[in-house]
C-alpha cells in the first residue's frame, strides 16, 4: 500500500485501484498433486479482478457506507484500505491510524477464558497490559459478559464473541474506523448499541468506513455512500441519493 503525503483534510484516497486474484481452473484434492503440478508448470489459474479501477476520496470526519450485493468487492475494498491486501494496480493513501473491525475476535484463543482473551486480544491490537487493566471494566460492561468472564471463549455464542471483540477494538478512538458487517451476528439491542458507539466516535471526529447490507443502518450511521457492483464503482456521493438508487435496482 502506498503511504505518501496527502492533503491534510483527506483521510483515505483510493486512486484507480485494481485487486487481482488467481483462481485454480481445476480442482486438486491433495497437497502432493498440487506441488507436482506446480513444479511441472501444469498448475493453471484464471485471473479474477475483485476490484476494477476504483477511485474515491474520504475527507476526515466523513462516514462512508460501502454497499452492494454479495461478491461486489466491499470486503476486498476494506481489506485493501486496511493494508491486508495490496493493489495490483493503482494506490491507496492513508492519513491517520486505522482500527479495522473486519474479523471480530480473530485474536481469541478458544481454550482461554474471556478474562484472559481480553488481554490477549488487546495485545494483538497493540494495546499495553496496563491500558487493558485500566479499561477492563469498560470492556466487560459494554460486552455484557461479566457473568461469563471465566468461561472459555469456545463456549461463547457468535454474538457473545462479537460483543467482546467490538468492545475491545473500540476502546480507543482511532482516526479511521473500518467496520465490515460486524453487527450482523449480534442481536438487535447490541446492533443499536454498536451503532450508537460508532456515531459517537464519528461525532468526535473519527472517519468511518462501514460495510453493511442493512441500508437503514447505513443511512443512520453514514453521510456518504459508495456503491460497488462486480468490482466497479456504480455510484458515490450523499448517502440518501446513492441508497435510493441502489434500492430501486435491487427491488
Amino acid at each position: 500500500m502506498a503511504k505518501t503525503e496527502v492533503n491534510d483534510d483527506i483521510a483515505v484516497k483510493v486512486d484507480h485501484a485494481t485487486v487481482r486474484f488467481n483462481m485454480a481452473t481445476e480442482r486438486i484434492d491433495n497437497l502432493k498433486e498440487y506441488f507436482v503440478r506446480l513444479i511441472q508448470g501444469r498448475l493453471m489459474f484464471q485471473e479474477f479482478l475483485a476490484l476494477k479501477d476504483v477511485s474515491f476520496e474520504v475527507k476526515k470526519g466523513e462516514s462512508w457506507g460501502i454497499i452492494g450485493t454479495n461478491g461486489s468487492g466491499k470486503s476486498t475494498l476494506l481489506k485493501l484500505i486496511s493494508g491486508i491486501l495490496k493493489p495490483y494496480k493503482g494506490s491507496v493513501i492513508i492519513n491517520g491510524s486505522i482500527a479495522p473491525l473486519i474479523e471480530l475476535g480473530a485474536g481469541f484463543d478458544g481454550e482461554l477464558t474471556a478474562r484472559e482473551n481480553i488481554f490477549l486480544n488487546g495485545a494483538v491490537l497493540g494495546y499495553k497490559r496496563d491500558f487493558m487493566k485500566e479499561h477492563f471494566d469498560e470492556i466487560v460492561d459494554f460486552a455484557e459478559i461479566r457473568d461469563f468472564l471465566d468461561m472459555p471463549i469456545k463456549n461463547y455464542s457468535s454474538g457473545m464473541s462479537a460483543r467482546l471483540g467490538f468492545a475491545i477494538a473500540t476502546v480507543v478512538q482511532p482516526d479511521i474506523l473500518i467496520c465490515d458487517e460486524v453487527l450482523a451476528v449480534g442481536d438487535y439491542a447490541f446492533q443499536q448499541k454498536c451503532e450508537k458507539r460508532m456515531t459517537d466516535m464519528r461525532d468526535k471526529g473519527t472517519t468511518l468506513l462501514y460495510v453493511s447490507h442493512n441500508i437503514d443502518s447505513v443511512r443512520y450511521v453514514c453521510d456518504h455512500a459508495l456503491w460497488l457492483n462486480k468490482g466497479n464503482v456504480k455510484d458515490a456521493g450523499v448517502v440518501d441519493k446513492v441508497a435510493d438508487e441502489y434500492m430501486k435496482l435491487e427491488r
